[in-house]
């Protein structure tokens, strides 16, 4: 596509954009809403309050929800915390996932399974 072709084309689509901006200006529901958005930060900001503390009070089971799903639909929970002892040297090393860089170098030295028996214990 030529320059000028692509310079049209946006012109008008800039030119749909304005008018779409314009509608919606002056419609009714538009006003009525940024009107209730403005009083309620106006509000927040006389209690000193964040948007996280106004849902919370509005709806206490939305943290419960929103730790169960994120925005893009796949959250995963919190790895445990495991606590391996090394019997030879007596180091001590937490990890929440098995890519820990003195884990690594154990299951190197000793083996996966020698490694994984040293597990003192684990936590949440």
């Amino acid at each position: 596509m030529s320059l000028l072709n692509e310079y049209i084309q946006k012109e008008q689509q800039l030119k749909q954009l304005q008018e779409d901006l314009q509608r919606l200006e002056g419609d009714q529901r538009l006003k009525s809403e940024l009107e209730f958005k403005a009083k309620l930060e106006a509000l927040m900001t006389e209690f000193d309050k964040r948007p996280s503390d106004v849902i919370a009070l509005l709806d206490p089971a939305a943290d419960q929800r929103s730790t169960k799903v994120t925005a893009s639909g796949n959250a995963r929970r919190k790895r445990r915390l495991k606590i391996y002892k090394n019997p030879h040297t007596g180091e001590v090393i937490e990890t929440r996932g098995g890519n820990h860089k003195g884990l690594r170098s154990w299951k190197d030295q000793y083996g996966d399974e020698a490694v994984e028996s040293w597990l003192v214990r684990m936590e949440d």
